[in-house]
């Protein structure tokens, strides 16, 4: 016998509500805010749910589960609206990859980790990078890189920084030494003494830009109203390294720069240095993910890399970015909207994210 609830004929949508809208684009934002049930298939789902469309007709949409449950219909079995969405279990199962890899002595095989997860290593491959924006062994990589960093920065011997770091031989370390410091060890132990850091300033309708290349790549983007003051900016960045100006050839790539800036449909198609913790490269590949005329929160920040409650860590990988507008740091906003704080002044982050508007519209 039906229930009450069941002989109830849900009211069509409503062709205004947005809610509707974000159901038919399957947004996956949109879950735990609200759901809906079809009257002719007797389930409730949450906004994402990949089932084929329904009849706005049939649909009826619930502020909360327990008014979804109300209706007496059955969760759907793709979308399992009563508990945590794919996307949160993906990344729960990242998050706890990444502990997994930060712990471990030596570093994990791709097939150890897809068995830890509980997935293929396909699956447990494709969800990571999607999540990180890095391989599993990347990640590793670049983790092990940073304790090299610090036991380097703390006095260590470079042989106890390579071992302490979990390299089994210095041999495997120094075939990529380079790619993991950006110098041999020695040198950067010395703090980059020699390294040549070429150099150059131009200017944009924002102000001065100042832009820098090791041999790996572009290192430092920084914007500023002085040039002396972006120089000085950049030898405290690099107080050992030799920095090479006034090069002709390396200002036409500044020229390049200079037209990102004024026009950010071209794109900047360059080799990046980028130095950071392994944190803070999984911030800022996500960064360099976000469209040109988009925003998102530092909060989605979190949860794309798999660190949902690290919002703190991630505004101050945005802060400690160093290569500005490649690294689009500037399209990272506050939950409400709002601009936050921006290393080149809030004034260039808005007067950038509505060129970039304007551009995409």
């Amino acid at each position: 016998m039906m229930t009450a609830a069941l002989q109830t004929k849900p009211q069509p949508t409503k062709a205004n509500d947005p809610r509707w809208v974000r159901i038919v684009a399957r947004d996956r934002s949109a879950d735990g805010e609200f759901w809906y049930s079809v009257m002719t298939t007797g389930v409730y789902c949450r906004p994402s749910c990949a089932s084929r469309g329904a009849n706005p007709r049939n649909v009826q949409i619930h502020d909360t589960l327990e008014a979804a449950k109300a209706t007496g219909f059955r969760p759907c079995k793709r979308c399992h609206p009563d508990g945590p969405s794919i996307e949160a279990e993906n990344a729960a199962i990242v998050a706890q990859a990444c502990r997994r890899i930060e712990e471990s002595e030596d570093e994990p095989s791709l097939a150890d980790l897809a068995v830890a997860a509980g997935r293929s290593t396909g699956y447990f491959h494709r969800i990571f990078k999607a999540a990180t924006g890095l391989t599993p062994k990347a990640y590793a990589s670049a983790h092990r890189a940073a304790k090299v960093r610090d036991g380097l920065a703390s006095g260590n011997s470079v042989t106890g920084a390579i071992y302490e770091a979990g390299f089994n031989s210095s041999g495997r370390f120094y075939e990529k030494s380079t790619d993991l410091l950006g110098m041999t060890p020695s040198r950067y132990r010395a703090g980059g003494a020699d390294e040549e850091i070429r150099f150059a300033v131009g200017e944009t309708s924002l102000g001065a830009i100042l832009v820098a290349s090791s041999t790996k790549g572009v290192a430092s983007i920084l914007l500023g109203t002085e040039p002396e003051a972006l120089v000085r900016e950049l030898q405290d960045r690099f107080p050992k390294a030799r920095l090479i100006g006034a090069d002709r050839d390396y200002e036409a790539l500044v020229a390049r720069v200079v037209g990102l800036v004024e026009e950010p449909t071209l794109g900047l198609d360059l080799p990046l240095d980028v130095r950071g913790t392994a944190f803070q490269q999984r911030v800022w590949q996500a960064l360099q993910q976000i469209p040109a005329g988009q925003t998102v929160s530092y909060a989605e920040i979190a949860r794309r890399i798999g660190a949902p409650k690290a919002v703190r860590a991630v505004a101050g990988a945005c802060a400690a970015n160093h290569i500005a507008v490649a690294i689009p740091c500037h399209r990272v906003v506050r939950n409400d909207g709002a601009l936050s704080g921006y290393a080149w002044g809030v004034e260039r982050k808005r007067a950038l994210l509505e060129r970039e508007a304007q551009a995409a519209g």
